[in-house]
């Protein structure tokens, strides 16, 4: 009897193992990011339920909440001892999401790349629109956060980066980039060595007349658009002249590790205002997004980020401008 509950036992463990190493299997093979993937991320973060999430609000907390519940099941770490990193925003409680994959190559793991997006937005409006105050923020920043997310679980499932790569999603980047400005100076207190920044904002909707997906801020101020193009082998990234106009690299959460560690920091986007009329609006809704393309221009991004991480010597630099 003894041996037989030894046997089963055994059985079941082998059992589990051989589940949890087909599961495993099957998260590196089903690496593609789908519509759907990005959509129930989106669907997630921008429903009434959130209310806006606008900073030191229930619905940003519980936004948090499915945000680090994703990356730990994506298998990142969190980068400090839990995935959020505190401040203060006058007397509200506000918190960056950081989460953490070290890289694979023994020198090259010591440096680090942040892939980043704001996950707040605006709250409610004073003044309702069609019965609606509620300014959902599904292209600013739901968007741009399930981006962050869906290459989190790509590399949470390969683990092919050499480079240590940071997910950070920001909070309160709608009153002044005040998280993306507390991270960067804690990171730059604590010596962090850090290789670049790439953001990404509003790309729920893509351009109509353009010659490539996405645009980068500040296109001239480094070679990253001209690297990631290298990379991936197409021309992915362009420069927009209404971006350039409007002075969106100053805009978002790229703008204060450019400020505070004089590196290469830029957000990635498909919408300069000049393609969507719903920013921070009401009707910035669920069903208004281009899911389909937001897949597609994640997996386009993904070797470029891919590459970034590996390469032997460091090739984003600054422009001399």
């Amino acid at each position: 009897m003894k041996k037989l509950i030894i046997l089963l036992v055994a059985i079941s463990m082998f059992s589990c193992k051989a589940k949890q190493e087909s599961q495993q299997f099957q998260a590196v093979e089903n690496s593609t990011i789908t519509a759907n993937e990005v959509k129930e991320t989106v669907a997630f973060l921008a429903s009434d339920d959130q209310m806006g999430r606008g900073t030191g609000s229930e619905g940003i907390d519980v936004s948090a909440t499915y945000i680090e519940k994703k990356l730990q099941a994506f298998g990142i770490k969190p980068y400090y001892e839990t995935y959020r990193d505190p401040f203060k925003v006058q007397e509200m409680d506000a918190y960056n999401v950081v989460g953490f994959l070290e890289g694979n190559d023994p020198k090259l793991k010591n440096e680090i790349i942040i892939i980043g997006a704001h996950y707040d937005h605006i709250g409610t409006k004073a003044k309702m629109v069609e019965g609606d105050s509620i300014a959902n923020g599904a292209n600013d920043n739901a968007a741009g956060t399930s981006s962050v997310l869906a290459m989190a679980r790509y590399f949470g499932a390969k683990k092919t980066n050499k480079r240590s790569l940071m997910f950070v999603l920001f909070s309160a980047e709608e009153m002044g980039l005040l998280g993306s400005k507390h991270l960067a100076n804690r990171l730059k207190v604590e010596n962090a060595n850090l290789y670049t920044v790439v953001n990404m904002e509003m790309i729920g909707v893509p351009f109509k007349d353009r010659d490539y997906v996405a645009f980068v801020t500040g296109y001239g101020k480094s070679n990253m658009a001209e690297k990631i193009n290298d990379y991936v082998g197409s021309k992915f990234l362009g420069e927009s002249e209404i971006a350039k106009q409007y002075n969106l690299f100053k805009a978002s959460d790229n703008y204060p590790f450019y400020e505070v560690f004089k590196m290469p920091s830029h957000t990635i986007s498909s919408c300069d205002l000049s393609n969507y009329d719903f920013y921070h609006h009401v009707h910035d809704e669920i069903e208004q997004l281009d899911y389909e393309h937001m897949a597609n221009l994640i997996n386009q991004l993904i070797p470029g980020i891919e590459n970034m991480s590996n390469t032997a010597t460091q090739e984003i630099i600054l422009n001399n401008e």
